[in-house]
């Protein structure tokens, strides 16, 4: 499911055919969508109009946490200027936009506006080791945030008696949660998701408390979402109110 994930958050949104899941995700980008690069710049373009502002946001939304602000910063813009351009992608359904972040509806557009526009000439003269090496640098940052939005569908998945009417992370006050859903019954559900190889200890869910207590919610459910797994003294206390959520979990979401 790693590589699963992985290949997602690069080619998702496109119908490419079958992936040979044997390369290695670089040697893939390389395959399929680089010697094409013209071709699907071109495409971009016009779904884009073309607009260097909308790239620059794109771009800084893309490489950044999500986060409007950040997007802002990256691109050196104005909120103003930038909320104009959020409206206008938003429009023309390029990206879904929350309260204080915005998130692409193709995989593969957040791929490209990461890796491949801002070093759009190189790539355009045959030269990709640049794009190797910040997908090298970068690329495990970046399916973090695909991680949690397929997570988020997971988690809907699972609520299928008592539905999730919202969810999204929570940004309030230089607070942070991953995960905050509301359900039709009014449950409050709040949790965090690691990509990382180290398993999850106690301490994690601590942690998730505290910021819970610091934000003024009171959840009715915990979610913590691992990659890797947890240690056994926080296996030993999953219940109702504290779902622990591996890598294998995510194969529900293609049956």
């Amino acid at each position: 499911m790693e590589t699963a994930i992985e290949l997602f958050s690069i080619f998702g949104g496109v119908d490419w055919g079958t992936l040979d899941t044997s390369k290695e995700p670089i040697e893939l980008i390389k395959d399929l969508i680089l010697p094409d690069f013209r071709y699907i710049r071109n495409d971009i373009t016009e779904l884009t109009d073309g607009l260097p502002l909308h790239h620059s946001i794109l771009t800084g939304l893309a490489m950044g946490d999500s986060r409007l602000q950040t997007a802002f910063k990256r691109a050196s813009v104005s909120k103003d200027v930038g909320e104009n351009a959020i409206f206008e992608l938003s429009e023309a359904k390029i990206i879904r936009v929350f309260k204080q972040t915005a998130i692409f509806n193709s995989p593969f557009l957040r791929f490209w506006f990461a890796f491949v526009s801002p070093i759009f000439k190189g790539i355009r003269d045959g030269d990709y080791k640049e794009l190797e090496e910040r997908y090298a640098k970068r690329g495990s940052d970046f399916v973090q945030l695909t991680f949690i939005q397929l997570a988020y569908e997971l988690i809907k998945l699972n609520f299928k008696e008592d539905r999730i009417k919202e969810i999204r992370p929570f940004l309030e006050d230089g607070i942070e949660l991953d995960i905050y859903a509301k359900t039709t019954s009014k449950q409050i559900i709040a949790g965090v998701c690691r990509y990382s190889n180290a398993k999850i200890k106690k301490s994690e869910l601590t942690k998730l408390q505290e910021t819970c207590e610091t934000a003024g919610i009171t959840p009715d459910i915990l979610v913590i979402v691992s990659k890797n797994g947890f240690s056994k003294e926080l296996k030993e206390l999953k219940s109702d109110k504290l779902r622990l959520i591996t890598l294998k979990n995510f194969k529900k979401i293609v049956e």
